[in-house]
């Protein structure tokens, strides 16, 4: 099972339409994938989910829970102010520490309004994921001035489209 996480809790984000569609190009080769949408977090999970209050939060307990069903993930990480949003590193620092992610992989998918296409913020994500024992997939798409290549239901860039299905294929051999 891969776990497709939105990296921002934006209702109906962007980051959410790119998590179904990588879904849905799993899903055509027969890879069974779930989404987590940090959308569906608790309003206050950074007070009721974290520190001396984790694993008392059954909400977020819900949302957690399926990091454990997965050996691999895949992360929407969009680009907020050079890096990537902080609500995902506060649901990363709610998980049990330090064995959530150590020795698991991960493949990570960029997406920016901008030019950069969350380079910085993959990388910064990378850092982090390296320091918790996790593999991350060298080949990680930048989805860079989203708007101009996404018509509301798909990907209009056939490189993009490219781009995610190569990372997939990797991804299944990683």
């Amino acid at each position: 099972m891969i776990t497709i996480i939105t990296g921002t809790n934006r209702p109906a984000s962007n980051s959410r339409a790119v998590a179904n569609l990588y879904a849905g190009l799993l899903q055509e080769r027969h890879i069974p994938s779930q989404i987590l949408d940090l959308a569906d977090l608790p309003a206050d999970f950074t007070r009721s989910a974290l520190y001396d209050n984790l694993g008392t939060d059954e909400e977020f307990n819900k949302l957690s829970s399926l990091i454990s069903t997965s050996d691999k993930f895949v992360f929407i990480v969009p680009e907020y102010n050079g890096s990537f949003p902080g609500v995902l590193k506060a649901f990363i620092d709610g998980l049990a520490y330090p064995n959530t992610f150590r020795n698991k992989k991960a493949a990570l998918v960029g997406l920016s309004s901008g030019v950069q296409g969350s380079g910085l913020a993959m990388s910064h994500l990378t850092d982090i994921f390296n320091y918790l024992g996790m593999h991350v997939l060298a080949l990680k798409p930048r989805l860079a001035q989203f708007g101009q290549n996404y018509d509301g239901t798909a990907i209009t860039n056939d490189l993009y489209l490219e781009l995610l299905n190569q990372q997939i294929d990797q991804f299944i051999q990683f």
